[in-house]
C-alpha cells in the first residue's frame, strides 16, 4: 500500500510540474542576428515571444511583426528570397530583396560582390530605394492613396512594394490607367498582386529623397 501511495504522489507531482511549464510568461528574445532577419541599429531589436494562445492561428515560420515597417520589409524579403542575403536568381537579381544592378546603381552601389556579402548594406540599400521611389511617386501617393482600383485599396506601402517589383514608371502607368496597364516580372508576378499583398503597412518613416546614396 505504501508503494502504491508513493507512486501515486510521485506521478501527481510530475504531472503538475509538466502542466505548469505551459503557463510561463512571455520571454524577450533577440532576432537581430538571425539569418534572414536583420534589424538595423536604429530599430527596436527586442520582440515579445507570443504565448501558445496568441500563436494558435498563426502559421508563419518567422517572427511576427505586424504592420510595422519592420514587418513590411521582412514580408517583402520572404516573398523575394526567403530572407537569404546571398541569393542570386536566374535573372541576376541579388540578395535578400532581389536588387537588379540598375537599382543598385541608382542608390550608389557598384560592387555587387560586396553587396551580397554585406547584410547591413543590403538593409540600407532597401531603405534608400524606398526613399527614392517615394520621391518619384509622391504625386501618385497623394492622388491615389485610399482609392479602389480593380478591387484593390491603394496604400502607400502597396505602391512602394510594387515599385520595388516593377519600377516607379510601371506603377505610374498602372495607377494613371486605372489599372489597365499592368507590368509583370520575369516570373510572371503582377504589379497588382504586390499592391494588394503589401498594402496597409506603416511606411511613414521613409523620407522621400530624389537621389539617396547608401554609405
Amino acid at each position: 500500500m505504501v508503494n502504491k501511495k508513493w507512486i501515486y504522489f510521485s506521478g501527481l507531482a510530475l504531472f503538475i510540474a509538466t502542466v505548469s511549464t505551459g503557463f510561463k510568461t512571455k520571454e524577450e528574445k533577440q532576432f537581430g542576428k538571425l539569418e534572414g532577419f536583420h534589424v538595423s541599429e536604429d530599430e527596436i531589436t527586442n520582440y515579445s515571444v507570443p504565448t501558445i494562445d496568441e500563436t494558435a492561428k498563426v502559421s508563419f515560420s518567422f517572427p511576427f511583426t505586424g504592420k510595422s515597417y519592420i514587418g513590411f520589409k521582412q514580408a517583402i524579403a520572404i516573398k523575394e528570397s526567403q530572407g537569404l542575403y546571398k541569393l542570386v536568381n536566374r535573372f541576376g537579381y541579388l540578395g535578400k530583396y532581389q536588387f537588379g544592378k540598375s537599382a543598385l546603381r541608382s542608390v550608389g552601389i557598384t560592387n555587387a560582390k560586396n553587396f551580397l556579402n554585406n547584410p547591413g548594406l543590403q538593409e540600407r540599400a532597401f531603405k534608400a530605394l524606398l526613399s527614392k521611389n517615394k520621391w518619384e511617386l509622391r504625386n501618385e501617393i497623394d492622388r491615389y492613396e485610399g482609392r479602389i482600383i480593380r478591387g484593390i485599396k491603394i496604400t502607400e506601402s502597396g505602391i512602394l512594394a510594387a515599385a520595388h517589383l516593377a519600377g516607379a514608371g510601371s506603377v505610374k502607368s498602372f495607377l494613371n490607367s486605372n489599372g489597365k496597364n499592368e507590368a509583370h516580372d520575369g516570373f510572371g508576378t503582377s504589379l497588382k498582386s504586390y499592391i494588394r499583398r503589401f498594402g496597409g503597412y506603416d511606411t511613414s518613416n521613409i523620407i522621400a529623397h530624389p537621389a539617396p546614396v547608401v554609405q
